[in-house]
Order: structure tokens, then C-alpha cells, then sequence
């Protein structure tokens, strides 16, 4: 099981996130049928909202969207507060690589755009803000919408990884977070930690990356561990819901489902799932 460490250093000044997304990923490249760059652009879209979905607290409902004006087109993830997350990327189909290292491309191919995040806290007055894209890489900037948007100065890391086969090896990333309060010399020790820290790839692929992690944002200074909470990919997505949409529709819409189309299939945008719905379904729906 996927999990999320919440971390806090003694001195109350700094706070840290770190996470094993893996197999929440490996379930979105299974359900999308992603291709290499596809796969890790959605996984680490997905990471994010992980990342901001566990600062919330309630019902909250988080979306993140990604919005590139190039070849991956939109991303869209949603999380909740209980450590679900479910998302799609427009076109999965994207497979590009460097020639001499065969690393896998992300940034070039989503375009300029916005880093889009909408908090729902159930009250019909969901908060959206949003930041401009400065790389396409996402982890950078996702960095940048927290401390340009929520105004905390962060740093974020967090990858996707894959096999010979761009099957997903590992996932996972961390956010650390400037806390009220921290001196101008823990403020340093740490930005030099961050600066002098092993790539993510590199920690990713450590034997347990959430120790290599929490040793390269902390080094020697005292943290204590906050709570361990479990991560999934999952999709709320059900039969009812559906039938309800198609409710929305009117009579004469369904009639002509039911006469020319002899019934009606819809698919989940963010899990694929496929709901099938007769002649005598719509003619149910039509009498409702």
C-alpha cells in the first residue's frame, strides 16, 4: 500500500512530506494504457495533488489541473482527504526519449499554460487559484504555485520511474515547507541541504526511498514523525452517477438514444470503467 509520512522538524520550524506513489501510478498507467512520457507526466500530476490533498482537512476535494498548450494537452486529478486520487491525461500516446540517455521527456511537450488548483469544501463555494507553468516539469511547478500562490516558500520533488519495458518501477516525491517562526540560520542549513541533495530519480531508486528521503531533507537535525496515512488510486465513479447525467439530458435526447443508437455506453474519463445501458434502461429513464 501506498503510503504518506507527515514529518515536522523538533524545532517547529520546518515541515516535510514524503510519499510512496507507486502503486497509485502504476493503477493510472494500467487504467490509461499511458505510454512512457504520458505515464509520468499523469504520475507526477497525481503526486501533487496527493501532496496538496493531505493538507486539507474535512470533506475536502481537491482538483488539480495541468493545463499545457502542447502535445499532452490537459491533465486532471482529484484527491480527497482519506488518501484517494484518481486523474487522466488528455493524450496518453505520448513516448519520447532522450537519444543518448533514453530519459524519458516531460517538460518540452507541455507548452505554456497554468497550474490550476480548486479546493471543495462541500459549502458550494469551491476556491480556485492558479499559477503559470515555468517548466512543464510539474514538480517545479508545483513548487512554484505554493510559494506564489498559497505563499509558503516550499521545495518539492517528485518523479516517476520506469523499467526496461516503461512499466512504472517506483513513484514517490517529497514537499518541504518553511514553517512561521525559522531563523535565517536554519533557513540556510536547510536550502543547502535541498541544494546539495541527490537527484530525485537517484533517492527514488534508493532500497526504501521514503528513508532516503527523510535523511536527505533532514541530515542530522532532529524531526519527529507526525502520522502514516495510506494512498490509493480510486475512482468514485458508479452506475448511479451516470444514470443520473443522463436524467440531465431530457426525454427527446434519450428517445432518440434509444431509437437510433439502440442504447447508450458511457466511459469514466478517469478510470476507464465502461457503463452500459439497453433499450429498456433508457426507456426506464424516459419514463422517470
Amino acid at each position: 500500500m501506498d503510503k504518506l509520512i507527515k514529518t515536522i522538524s523538533e524545532s517547529g520550524s520546518f515541515r516535510a512530506y514524503v510519499l510512496d506513489s507507486t502503486e497509485t501510478v502504476r493503477t493510472a498507467q494500467e487504467k490509461h494504457n499511458t505510454l512512457s512520457s504520458s505515464t509520468v507526466a499523469l504520475g507526477r500530476t497525481l503526486i501533487a495533488n496527493q501532496i496538496l490533498a493531505a493538507n486539507q482537512k474535512g470533506e475536502s476535494k481537491i482538483t488539480v489541473k495541468v493545463i499545457g498548450n502542447s502535445s499532452f494537452g490537459h491533465i486532471i486529478s482529484v484527491a480527497d482527504t482519506k488518501g484517494h486520487v484518481k486523474g487522466y491525461i488528455q493524450n496518453p500516446g505520448v513516448d519520447i526519449k532522450k537519444t543518448a540517455t533514453g530519459e524519458v521527456l516531460v517538460g518540452p511537450f507541455m507548452g505554456q499554460g497554468q497550474f490550476v488548483s480548486i479546493i471543495d469544501y462541500g459549502t458550494g463555494n469551491p476556491y480556485t487559484s492558479s499559477t503559470p507553468l515555468i517548466s512543464g516539469e510539474i514538480g517545479e511547478d508545483f513548487a512554484y504555485y505554493l510559494t506564489e500562490s498559497e505563499q509558503t516558500p516550499s521545495a518539492v520533488g517528485l518523479n516517476v520511474l520506469l523499467d526496461e519495458e516503461d512499466k512504472v518501477k517506483v513513484a514517490g516525491g517529497f514537499m518541504l515547507q518553511v514553517l512561521p517562526g525559522a531563523s535565517e540560520e536554519e533557513i540556510a542549513r536547510y536550502e543547502k541541504r535541498i541544494q546539495e541533495m541527490p537527484a530525485i530519480s537517484t533517492l527514488l531508486e534508493s532500497d526504501d526511498h521514503i528513508e532516503a528521503l527523510l535523511n536527505a531533507i533532514y541530515g542530522d537535525e532532529p524531526f519527529k514523525r507526525l502520522s502514516e496515512e495510506e494512498l490509493s488510486f480510486e475512482c468514485d465513479c458508479s452506475r448511479e452517477r451516470f444514470e443520473n447525467a443522463l436524467l440531465t439530458l431530457g426525454k427527446d435526447e434519450l428517445q432518440a438514444m434509444k431509437d437510433e443508437d439502440h442504447g447508450a455506453e458511457i466511459v469514466c474519463q478517469f478510470c476507464q470503467t465502461k457503463y452500459e445501458f439497453s433499450e429498456a434502461d433508457l426507456e426506464e429513464l424516459i419514463n422517470d
